[in-house]
């Protein structure tokens, strides 16, 4: 596949109108003064926190170009409108907030009524959910640390444990793929123990239960390839999703506090280099495993597609995804979709004020990725002009 396929605007906003198209410029420019992001972020947080009445103007800007609604059926149109292109939805309940066990029984819920949702829908092949959903951060991170629990503590993380059973059984029984999410890494040995016994315990015919290595982290590679041993010793299947990650500012400045070595790759190279030595790894041991390549790099897309071709895969092999976040880098998802790849958008749903973390996170992400937000309105510039809609 030539990889000047990413430039070919007419594909990657093939289901914009004109005034959808026009919003997107708008608000990638307004995404790439760092300034005002700082600003609006606070504004609206502070905002947000004394109960002004600024839901509506965040829906019709932010909201709309990155969730797809309030609830899930709230998404429908869009994800109708996404498959007819050959694109699949994952819908993302991205609601946080209280860390209470009644929030994270009601996150268990939500998260039970999406993979039924998703149980008879084709076109929306995944379930996903963050780790933090269903239990306390500093429970993980006891845990993570090997810290003696107290009795409350054991009983808390009992709850935890059985509520990634609950979902992952469900998971298995409505045969939906689950993916669930990475954090901090100070948390994450914990989720990945955990996420490995129910690999181990509902895997054994195929990849159900998907965990998330983030690739900005050294680590991760060694990791996987060590899981990978444990997998073939035990007889089940590993399911991984690949992502760069969302952390790197803080996981710095906690390492450098605490004075322990940096987790972080050393520079963008080294982490691009990290992230395609995994892809290529995971293509080369495809019959125990399964890959969802969570990428805005048109580099790691285009590469996957190279390692499908080199080792005889078919492009809609439903052990090889690729995707990316609802708002971002349409020019990859549609125009690999085009191809015949198998293609997904995750999109975020959730109440407004709810997933304001979630939306600041994705203003923050697009200021601080070098180039992320340029290559975004030069191809939206590029399809303006090629619409006529330019001045």
């Amino acid at each position: 596949m030539d990889k000047n396929i990413f430039n070919n605007t007419e594909v990657a906003f093939s289901i914009k109108t004109d005034a959808e198209l026009e919003k997107a410029y708008w608000l990638f420019k307004m995404i790439k003064n760092e300034s005002l992001v700082k600003l609006g972020t606070g504004v609206t947080k502070f905002a947000l926190k004394h109960h002004f009445p600024v839901e509506g103007l965040i829906k019709t800007t932010v909201f709309d170009h990155f969730c797809g609604g309030v609830t899930e059926k709230d998404t429908l149109p869009l994800v109708d409108k996404l498959y007819a292109k050959g694109v699949y939805s994952i819908l993302d309940y991205s609601v946080e907030g209280a860390e209470n066990d009644a929030t994270f029984d009601a996150t268990l819920q939500k998260n039970l009524e999406l993979i039924d949702f998703a149980k008879n829908r084709p076109e929306i092949p995944f379930a996903v959910f963050k780790p933090t959903g269903m239990g306390r951060f500093a429970i993980y991170e006891k845990v993570s640390a090997g810290k003696n629990l107290s009795t409350e503590e054991q009983a808390e993380w009992d709850r935890i444990v059985a509520r990634y059973d609950t979902l992952s059984k469900a998971a298995k029984e409505a045969d939906v793929p689950l993916m669930i999410d990475a954090e901090e890494t100070w948390m994450q040995k914990a989720a990945d123990d955990l996420v490995e016994q129910m690999m181990e315990k509902y895997n054994t015919e195929k990849a159900i239960v998907f965990n998330t290595l983030q690739l900005y982290r050294k680590d991760r590679l060694p990791y996987l390839k060590e899981l990978h041993k444990r997998a073939k010793d035990k007889g089940y299947k590993i399911g991984m999703k690949l992502v760069r990650g969302a952390y790197m500012e803080k996981e710095r400045a906690r390492a450098k506090e605490l004075g322990y070595e940096d987790p972080i790759c050393v520079d963008k190279k080294a982490t691009d280099e990290n992230y395609d030595a995994t892809q290529a790894y995971m293509i080369e041991n495809i019959n125990d495993m399964a890959i969802y390549s969570g990428t805005h790099n048109e580099n790691s897309a285009w590469y996957l597609t190279q390692l499908i071709d080199k080792h005889g895969l078919k492009k809609n092999d439903k052990r090889v995804w690729f995707g990316q976040l609802l708002g971002m880098s349409d020019h990859i998802t549609f125009n690999l979709a085009k191809e015949a790849y198998n293609t997904s958008k995750y999109i975020p749903f959730g109440p407004v004020k709810d997933v304001m973390p979630y939306l600041i996170r994705r203003a923050e992400e697009n200021t601080s990725v070098a180039g992320q937000t340029n290559r975004e309105l030069e191809l939206l510039s590029a399809e303006r002009k090629r619409r006529k809609l330019h001045k």
